[in-house]
Order: C-alpha cells, then structure tokens, then sequence
C-alpha cells in the first residue's frame, strides 16, 4: 500500500498499528488512500488475533484532512460520492470489532479530526493540534465530523470549532473532552501501547460486546440501549472464556488466557 503502514506487534501478537504515510502532504487522504484503508481493514478483520488497534501517522502530522489538490477538481456529485466514501470507512473504524486508539502525533485537521472521532479513544502528543477548518475553505466537514463532534463535547463548543475554523492545543482538547490523554511526544506510541496491551489482555468477545453495547447504545433511547446491553450479558454466559474467569476468580488462581469463545 502507498499510502499506509500496517504492522502486528505487542507482547502476544495481537496489536495491530496502521500508520497514515503521506508525511510529504501531511497525511492527507485522498481517494487512493481511502480504498487503501478500506482495504486494509476488511483484511485485518479477518484476523482474529488482533484484538486492539492504533492509528498514528508519519511524520509531523496525524493526518491534514482531504487532499486538496484532489477536492479542488470536486464538483457536486463527485463530492457526494468522496464524502460518502470517506464517511463509509470512518463507520467501519466506530463499529469495527476491535477498540480503536487514535494515536494523535501532529495535526488532525478537517478529515484528520473526523479520523480521530471515529476511534474510541484518543491520546494526543502534546505538539498536536486539532481542529475542523473546513469553512476556511468554503466548505462543512463531509466525513461525519458535524455528527461525531457535537456528541463527544458540548453542543455549543463543537459548533464554535466549526463556526470559527480555530485549531486547538493538545492540552486544551483534553480540557474540553476532545483526548483522553496527552502525551510526550516521545512517549504517544508507549503509552497507546501500554493501553493497547491492557485492552487486549481481556477476552476478546467481551471486548467486541462491549464496544457494540456503548456504541450502538448511546445512538437509541435508554430502554433500547438497555434491552442490547442485556442481550449481550446474556450471550457471554454462554462463553468458555466466562465460565474460566468466573471459575478461576473463585478458586483465587489467574484465569487462563482468554480464547475468544
């Protein structure tokens, strides 16, 4: 792939790192480099191993957002279908089976925050900056941001990044809810790793039930988001992986790894 890095790492195998690798245009996406990641992650999701992802990017940038010289030529039914597009791989980062963190390195601008929204946690390097600068360009975010951004931080703080194209301090974003964490930049991928690594010590089906119970959850009213957290729980009763954790916890002896059944 030309325009992404994938690597498996982690103690036991089964962390998964892509990188966006366009550092020349900041990691900006265009449409080669969307169906790279569209791609790429159809296969990883094949590969039940992998029980974590992280998402970084190369050089000073997370990633810059659309690749200009490509929207530039956009007309209205291009753009539909770009937006569209873009907007299809960023549901399959939210609802992939797997958590996702966003690595933040550099710039997530535009299209780049939009990236970092759709994971499930974000750790941002203290050089980052985020923003969504599209009206600067005469333009709105395409990719899910005027969606995913009011339901992350206050309706009205969302609304003032958008309104005002403003980009954002690491520290800040972490003051208003955007990141989790802020890292040293030398330290973003040890400490996405240290919390990769703790995610994917725990039985992977719980993992995945959890993810679907708070992400499909919070998109209905409560009594729905209660009836799928219920039919969920019940499901894992079913699980080899239940079954060994409770046994091992009332014998007072670590469970055995977990299988994913």
């Amino acid at each position: 792939m030309k325009g992404i890095k994938y690597e498996v790492t982690g103690q036991n195998g089964n962390i998964g790192i892509i990188t966006l690798n366009r550092p020349a245009a900041l990691n900006a996406m265009n449409t080669e480099t969307v169906n790279e990641m569209r791609q790429l992650l159809s296969e990883i999701n094949e590969d039940e191993n992998i029980r974590c992802l992280i998402l970084t990017g190369e050089g000073r940038a997370f990633c810059a957002g659309g690749d200009i010289n490509e929207e530039s030529e956009t007309r209205v039914i291009t753009g539909y279908k770009f937006s569209r597009n873009c907007a299809e791989v960023l549901d399959t980062i939210e609802h992939f089976r797997t958590p996702v963190i966003a690595a933040i390195n550099g710039y997530a601008l535009g299209g780049g925050l939009e990236f970092a929204l759709a994971c499930d946690i974000r750790i941002a390097s203290k050089k980052a900056y985020l923003g969504s600068p599209e009206i600067s360009l005469a333009v709105i975010p395409g990719w899910g941001g005027t969606q995913r951004l009011p339901r992350l931080i206050p309706v009205s703080k969302a609304k003032q990044l958008m309104f005002t194209g403003d980009k954002v301090s690491a520290e800040e974003a972490y003051r208003i809810g955007l990141v989790d964490e802020v890292s040293e930049p030398e330290e973003l991928m040890k400490d996405a790793m240290e919390m990769a690594e703790k995610i994917a010590h725990w039985g992977p089906l719980a993992m995945k039930y959890l993810k679907i119970a708070v992400t499909d959850g919070i998109e209905c009213d409560l009594q729905r988001g209660l009836q799928i957290e219920a039919a969920l729980f019940a499901q894992l009763y079913g699980t080899e992986d239940q079954q060994e954790a409770m046994h091992a916890f009332l014998e007072k002896r670590p469970p055995k790894p977990f299988i994913g059944k």
